[in-house]
């Protein structure tokens, strides 16, 4: 058998590429405390390394390239949809939905899969939350694996939702001005909120089209992202939309601005790979540097021809190798 079977291929200037596509060995819904059932998978190695895999948003959903960051002959990968996305019902529901609602989740789903410890694995948002988890349930982390770091701080949302990444858009930002009145755009992240929530679902589609173009403009280099194609690009949009705004308009439900950073010496101990864009516009290098202060024994890989996308092939690149190098930590 070639022992190289499950390698990433290797780009001309040496890059690796993604693993070989996989499909789940197992699947279902999970139940919580409340309305939410949530859809999960299984891939890879049933009885490699366990890792848990937290797609972005918050709003997101998983979808089969998250799969493929892992060499599957190594790793037994889980990947669930958050409450309200994805194939998680019901569909875009903000009941009981926080950020602390989702780590009652991840340890519910871990108890129920019967795993002791996993390395958590997330980007942008799927950062945040995978830091807030580490934090909350330190004996559970083997490992963090993150990507896109978001502190889910004011200095942040309002970069990006009130006007700093406009300065690099100018074009995209004027869309995603366009639903809202010149009167109400002094604070546009409660704004979109009354019309996300708002009862009459062609409003929500409206500002949920806005609201998640502005990212798909900015989230890459090489141009904007296409949205997974297997949701309903409608049902998606809304799903996204609101509960992303639902936990910006709330601060992430943390108790105090900067509470990651303020709590991050209970995970010092931790190994942890990150891997920031230096052109990231959606969640600028500043935060991944502040947590590298912070966090010094934390590994640090700034990728210099990338944006926020998962995808971009420096990106790839080194979460692959952090993957990798995970394996024996």
């Amino acid at each position: 058998m070639d022992r190289n079977a499950s390698a990433p291929p290797m780009s001309a200037n040496g890059r690796r590429g993604l693993f070989r596509d996989i499909e789940p060995f197992s699947f279902g819904w999970l139940s919580t405390d409340g309305p939410h059932e949530l859809y999960y998978e299984e891939c890879g190695a049933p009885r490699g390394k366990p890792a848990v895999i937290l797609h972005g948003g918050p709003g997101g959903a998983v979808n089969p390239t998250m799969r493929r960051f892992f060499d599957p002959s190594k790793w037994r990968m889980t990947l669930f949809d958050q409450r309200g996305c994805g194939r998680s019902r019901p569909n875009a529901s903000l009941e009981n939905n926080t950020t602390w609602s989702l780590i009652a989740d991840i340890e519910r789903l871990r108890v129920h899969l019967g795993i002791e410890k996993w390395t958590v694995f997330g980007g942008s948002w799927g950062s945040t939350l995978a830091l807030a988890y580490a934090i909350t349930h330190p004996e559970r982390v083997e490992g963090l694996v993150l990507r896109g770091i978001f502190l889910l701080t004011q200095k942040e949302l309002q970069w990006f939702y009130q006007g700093g990444a406009a300065m690099l858009f100018p074009d995209a930002w004027e869309r995603f001005l366009a639903p809202i009145p010149v009167e109400e755009r002094g604070d546009l992240m409660s704004a979109y909120y009354k019309r996300l929530t708002h009862p009459d679902r062609r409003i929500q589609a409206e500002a949920a089209n806005a609201w998640s173009q502005w990212e798909g403009d900015t989230i890459s280099l090489r141009g904007p992202e296409a949205r997974p194609p297997k949701f309903n690009e409608e049902d998606f949009a809304i799903a996204f939309a609101r509960i992303e705004c639902h936990f910006f308009t709330h601060g992430g439900f943390f108790e105090e601005d900067g509470w990651i950073l303020k709590n991050i010496n209970k995970i010092r101990h931790i190994p942890a790979w990150v891997v920031q864009g230096r052109f990231d516009v959606v969640t600028p290098l500043d935060s991944a540097w502040a947590l590298q202060k912070a966090w010094p024994e934390s590994r640090l890989e700034i990728v210099w021809d990338a944006g926020h996308a998962s995808t971009e092939p420096g990106v790839i690149d080194g979460l692959v190798r952090a993957t990798n190098a995970a394996l024996t930590a």
